[in-house]
């Protein structure tokens, strides 16, 4: 019961903050005062916890209109909804401009939520010395803010590049700003040095007080998390896009605000071994289950707020998220986000070959038999078994064209737009329209995540034969055979270009819905290929009007995506640059 608390607590400040009510923000009316807040050790606490209840913003399915986010703008799924108003589709049409897409009082955006909550941290560390908590707690609690200053800055980094930084000032409602933007080297620098000071007086993870949290305090930041998100950042800064290579037709004055100005491999190792930091800790370990059934950890560790996995989550009380947003009409899910059919080519086979080797087995005619066990956990499928309210135990989904429900329509509006539904952090034994719920955290960063880091980071240095260990695991887990070289399917000896693009795959499919896709394809330079034109959908034929056999034809006719060179970086909101003279634009807007 104790451990309630403080997701319960979680729970209801998200939910006042969708509302948009800034507890004691500079422009909100809450009847409190700085003096009456940090007086008062219960109302100090409480800040604390408005500024942790928005660290799930990017990942939440709801971000956008309450039924949107990134993952719906890239070419792992397609959206449901198609006003040219809607902030997704603003996001696929290639619509970015520094006019549009702003109002932080409507959506959580990409550039004030983040400033708003380093705001909250600063007021908060000015005021902590004067609050009425014990010495140790505030200790603690000043690694917990400058975590989650980092937290907030890693997302303008991956965003816009370098950032104005703040420091620890705190700016009034009156106060004239005019901060230029600092470099990206000097974003990225501090946003690792603020990870390592908070590392190293926060609590351990997975470990009882007084080395770690006290029970009700689960979900706080803890010392792995910052070496989690130091691992990601370096990644990110290690990555094509921001490791000398920037807009192309990027400014003199421009290129070291968005990148480093030129490559160097140093940055991978860097990455490399902020991960590596990681795993030699033990603090986590993959949540493995292939006992119960091949893959089943993979799917169970997204229905369990406390495992050996998750690294920083957000804590919610008993839900049913991903069932309301991702379960088909037939299960009463809103259905927001459809996977392409190009996601789905992308998980390989049961022996971890790809489905366009000619050893895989398969077979076009049949083809969901023998897939990697996360393809059945991550979609719905035609003929996928999954609960059903009217029978009280799984039934079949029926995807093909024309089914009853459920199924696609060649014009694209039918409720499914791709032949499928979307799987993956669900619980297969619950529906959006049963009165079950689940226990779920969102997984904000885990552990898998961190040996994909490494795999990537350390076959850019060229030692590709130490990404092999860090995959196999994955793939082990996942439920994949391993084969009689116990590869689980990978190719032997291979070079750096064929690791790289095995180990995009295997990161699109094991963080899939999982906030990394936008993040991904643009700072890997690759998304002027792979989101622009149109997404896959898969058109099934039933055959007679009874029985099970089917025909299977790729289909090209969804709405179309445009990517274009400028959006790798997302536009500084006009607003900002127009009251802050020293503010530099990104290139092309």
């Amino acid at each position: 019961m104790k451990r309630i608390i403080f997701i319960i607590v979680l729970c209801a400040a998200f939910a006042s903050c969708k509302k948009g009510t800034d507890f004691l923000d500079a422009k909100a009316d809450t009847g409190e005062t700085e003096a009456t807040v940090f007086a008062d050790s219960v109302k100090t606490m409480r800040f604390l916890t408005q500024i942790y209840s928005a660290v799930g913003y990017s990942f939440n399915k709801g971000r956008f209109s309450s039924h949107g986010n990134t993952e719906m703008a890239t070419d792992d799924a397609e959206y449901a909804y198609s006003g040219v108003t809607q902030y997704t589709v603003i996001m696929y049409s290639g619509s970015l401009s520094p006019n549009t897409f702003w109002d932080r009082t409507t959506i959580p955006d990409f550039w004030g939520t983040p400033y708003a909550n380093i705001r909250r941290v600063n007021l908060m560390l000015s005021k902590l010395p004067i609050t009425p908590l014990n010495v140790a707690t505030k200790k603690r609690i000043t690694g917990e803010l400058r975590y989650l200053r980092a937290w907030y800055y890693h997302f303008l980094l991956i965003n816009f590049g370098g950032v104005p930084l703040e420091g620890d000032a705190v700016y009034g409602i009156e106060d004239v700003i005019d901060l230029p933007r600092s470099s990206f080297q000097a974003t990225v620098d501090y946003i690792t040095s603020e990870l390592d000071a908070a590392a190293a007086i926060l609590p351990l993870p997975n470990v009882p007080a007084p080395l770690g949290y006290q029970e009700q305090d689960y979900g706080r930041a803890t010392r792995g998390a910052c070496l989690a998100l130091k691992s990601r950042v370096l990644l990110y800064a290690a990555s094509p896009l921001f490791n000398g290579g920037a807009i192309s037709s990027a400014s003199a004055i421009a290129k070291p605000l968005v990148s480093y100005p030129t490559y160097s491999v140093s940055h991978w190792q860097k990455a490399a071994d902020a991960a590596l930091e990681v795993i030699n800790s033990n603090y986590y370990a993959l949540n493995e289950d292939n006992v119960t059934a091949p893959g089943f950890g993979f799917y169970n560790v997204f229905l369990k707020r406390v495992n050996t996995e998750y690294i920083f989550n957000f804590n919610r009380g008993n839900n049913r998220d991903m069932e309301v947003n991702y379960n088909p009409p037939s299960r009463g899910g809103a259905k927001n986000s459809t996977p392409t059919h190009q996601l789905a080519e992308a998980f390989p086979m049961r022996n971890g070959k790809a489905i366009t080797d000619p050893t895989s087995g398969y077979d076009p005619a049949n083809p969901y038999v023998n897939r990697d066990p996360r393809f059945g956990y991550s979609i719905i499928y035609n003929q996928a078994l999954y609960y059903s309210t009217s029978t009280s135990s799984k039934i079949a989904v029926n995807t093909y064209a024309g089914a009853a429900t459920d199924g696609y329509t060649t014009n694209g509006t039918g409720p499914t737009t791709t032949g499928y539904y979307s799987r993956k952090m669900c619980d297969e034994n619950i529906s959006a329209n049963s009165s079950f719920n689940t226990e779920r955290g969102w997984p904000l960063i885990r552990y898998a995540e961190i040996l994909l880091n490494y795999a990537e980071a350390i076959n850019e240095t060229g030692q590709t034969a130490l990404a092999y260990p860090r995959l196999v695991a994955i793939r082990k887990r996942a439920g994949i055979l391993p084969g009689a070289d116990n590869l689980y399917g990978l190719k032997a000896n291979m070079t750096v270009e064929e690791m790289r693009l095995v180990i995009q795959n295997e990161r699109r499919i094991e963080l899939m819905n999982e906030d990394h896709r936008w993040n991904d394809i643009r700072r890997w330079k690759i998304a002027v290929a792979v989101n622009n034109g149109f997404n896959k959908a898969i058109n099934i034929t039933r055959i007679g009007t009874t029985g099970s056999n089917y025909t299977y034809q790729v289909a090209n006719t969804i709405r179309a995506h445009v990517f274009n060179e400028q959006h790798y970086l997302m536009p500084i909101p006009q607003s900002e640059v127009s009251k802050m003279p020293s503010m530099v634009q990104n290139p092309n807007y």
